[in-house]
């Protein structure tokens, strides 16, 4: 496995776990650790496509 992959790989298990840490905010009625979860996966999502997107220019993904 290529490194661009194992760097997608993370990505996409932060992204996870900030889905689950929403969850789990809601469970725990924190209004702050849903919106901190949120703004979290937002960061996550958009540097994965930023990324994506510059390492197919460079065509470094298959």
């Amino acid at each position: 496995m290529k490194i661009g992959k194992w760097i997608f790989l993370v990505l996409a298990c932060v992204a996870a776990l900030s889905m689950i840490g929403i969850g789990i905010a809601v469970g725990e009625r924190s209004l702050l650790g849903v919106l901190l979860s949120i703004v979290l996966l937002n960061a996550v999502m958009a540097f994965g496509f930023i990324l994506k997107k510059r390492m197919r220019e460079k065509g470094l993904l298959d």
